[in-house]
């Protein structure tokens, strides 16, 4: 398949920075959990990380509602939970990509239901073309309205996640 560069490298650099600091200055002195959405947010997760200029913890969470299909199967599973206790406790999701909302609506309702103290979502990606649940992207890297996207974690049957910018795959 071809592919068309949407963000750049240096684009997505500069946009990591500008989150990172905007959260470390949101959380002074509350050390947040940061829960990674594997696999897609791996890259986005550790830029982040090391830009974060506060004390923070991490884990990670695994969900899917796509399979195979670069389309949501409208059935989300669970598949590798937090292993932190989390009640009582800022948390903040950092995932790859808003697309349907199924899956981030799901984990976001789980993880309120334990107790948290305040949820808030960093989004890489909040693309609006398909949204079937709005869900509040809190931190927002970038807004797509449309097109397959891949690079920087972000996959095509698990193709393409190793680039290291954003890319629009054309049929």
């Amino acid at each position: 398949m071809e592919k068309e560069i949407l963000i750049s490298k240096a684009a997505i650099k500069e946009r990591v920075s500008e989150l990172a600091a905007q959260i470390s200055l949101d959380y002074a002195g509350k050390e947040p959990i940061l829960i990674g959405i594997l696999k897609g947010a791996i890259f986005f997760f550790a830029d982040l990380m090391r830009e974060i200029s506060i004390p923070t913890k991490m884990d990670f969470m695994r969900a899917s509602s796509y399979g195979s299909n670069t389309h949501s199967s409208g059935s989300v599973h669970l598949t590798k939970d937090v292993e932190l206790p989390i009640q009582g406790r800022p948390v903040i999701i950092v995932e790859d990509i808003v697309d349907s909302g199924l899956t981030l609506a799901y984990i976001k309702e789980n993880l309120e239901g334990r107790g948290v103290e305040s949820l808030r979502i960093c989004a890489l990606i909040d693309k609006l073309e398909r949204r079937e649940r709005e869900v509040p992207v809190d931190y927002c890297g970038f807004k797509i309205e449309e097109g397959f996207l891949v690079g920087y974690g972000l996959d095509c049957n698990e193709e393409y996640r190793y680039l290291p910018a954003i890319y629009v795959l054309k049929e």
